[in-house]
């Protein structure tokens, strides 16, 4: 029985480096693991779409499929939008099954990806003191997403013995100028922002443009492709799609009850 095919599912953007991410993501996955179906597909903005995919799959008599969805702020709830377009999948291909991991979520091992990121900004702005950090996040995250950013701020902080502070970029909660500005306020003059992203595009920019502006002598690029961040979704793979063997224990299961009715 051939595994379930995985699909990363991300917001699109007409940003080409966004789903360039996703894409060189699916190619180090293939590498590490050639027997599995994987492929990445975008809400909107870009091709592929989540239904073209799974269109393609299903023509070659794929019948399950796991969707990881890529965030980073989350995790256990995922962006509502994902809801709506697996449902919509569902609709248009009811003999396929499939399934939903959680979020990547701010995991501990993307603190060094985030690292090394930081110390290329540094390097590239010469930068040669450094008295604060900014954790910039994407959003939106859950309650306990929100709880695992703090815990990864605090861990980052404690890391490099200095202050962190978390900046949400969707409003959600500090803005990375607040942020910047209360470092300063506690007499840090040379504060560098970690952007907790996975890809660039529009809001990243945006939000680095304003670190900028606001007095940060860097901010470093998103995560992009890195290990850690393929171990996680193959970690969220593996375990969601435990869920479709439960699914078909309990579809074997039924008839032998109802015969014990009877």
């Amino acid at each position: 029985m051939a595994a379930p095919a995985l699909i990363m599912l991300a917001h699109g953007s007409t940003d080409p480096a966004v789903a360039e991410v996703s894409h060189h993501l699916r190619y180090g996955l293939q590498s590490i693991r050639p027997e599995l179906e994987v492929n990445a597909a975008f809400i909107r903005e870009c091709p592929p779409s989540a239904s073209q995919v799974v269109t393609h799959l299903a023509s070659r008599g794929v019948t399950e499929v796991v969707f990881v969805p890529l965030q980073l702020s989350a995790v256990v709830d995922h962006d509502p939008a994902v809801d709506a377009v697996v449902d919509a999948v569902r609709q248009t291909h009811p003999t396929v099954r499939f399934t939903i991991s959680h979020p990547l979520g701010p995991e501990a091992s993307l603190l060094r990806p985030l690292d090394e990121r930081l110390r290329v900004a540094l390097g590239n702005a010469h930068a040669t003191e450094l008295d604060g950090l900014v954790l910039l996040a994407e959003g939106p995250g859950d309650v306990r997403g929100m709880g695992m950013l703090a815990r990864r701020a605090r861990q980052w902080g404690a890391h490099h013995k200095l202050p962190c502070l978390i900046a949400m970029s969707d409003g959600s909660g500090m803005g990375v100028t607040t942020a910047i500005e209360s470092l300063n306020a506690q007499g840090r003059r040379h504060v560098a922002v970690g952007s907790f992203f996975l890809s660039p595009g529009a809001l990243f920019e945006a939000q680095a443009h304003l670190a900028l502006r606001h007095g940060a002598i860097a901010v470093s690029a998103p995560i992009g492709v890195d290990d850690s961040v393929l171990d996680l979704v193959l970690a969220r793979y593996a375990f969601a799609a435990m869920d479709l063997l439960d699914d078909i224990s309990d579809t074997m299961e039924m008839p032998e009850l109802a015969e014990a009715v009877q």
